[in-house]
């Protein structure tokens, strides 16, 4: 897009996100300073990145990414930055590396591109693309409960946002101290 950047990454080690992200953050800006001979950060804020279940949400997450040119007016097939050329064609993209439930589409790559395709004949739920929006852009984990526990046991922090508003008060009257 003209103004961000989606990736869907399984990472090989715990701090493989972070690293890469702040090693290209390092070397885009680098390149895109020293090209137009100017200084300071590219970046309005650091990046945003939620856990997601993959077995509930890998494929919906990838459709969600290939669908983002579409939603800006433009085809998924024809935005060359787009990885569904490799999905759903079988181009070769030396960024794509098939995950095991996308490989799990099918026997061939003919069998998996045609099952992929499928999936776009149906729309992304609204509430599954409200739920990723507000995952990613509070931090959360993206999953069932079980999944989230999980997560949240491996960061050692929570994973899912607090109930809105005040807690609620207990409505039971309490009892009246007496001075004696």
């Amino acid at each position: 897009m003209t103004n961000h950047v989606h990736l869907l990454a399984t990472p090989e080690a715990a701090a493989g996100v972070s690293a890469t992200m702040q090693a290209l953050g390092r070397r885009y800006v680098r390149h895109i300073n020293r090209t137009y001979r100017r200084t300071g950060t590219l970046w309005e804020g650091r990046y945003r990145a939620t856990a997601i279940d993959s077995e509930a949400y890998l494929l919906s997450c990838q459709r969600y990414i290939e669908l983002n040119p579409v939603r800006a007016g433009m085809t998924a097939a024809a935005y060359r930055w787009s990885s569904h050329a490799a999905n759903a064609a079988g181009a070769a993209d030396p960024l794509v590396r098939p995950h095991p439930l996308y490989l799990a589409l099918g026997a061939t790559a003919a069998a998996r591109q045609a099952a992929y395709r499928a999936l776009f004949g149906v729309a992304l739920d609204d509430g599954f693309v409200a739920d990723l929006r507000a995952a990613t852009n509070g931090g959360w984990a993206l999953g069932g409960e079980r999944f989230r526990r999980e997560i949240a046991a491996a960061l050692g922090r929570r994973v899912t946002p607090l109930p809105r508003g005040r807690r609620k008060r207990d409505t039971a009257e309490p009892e009246q101290a007496i001075l004696i």
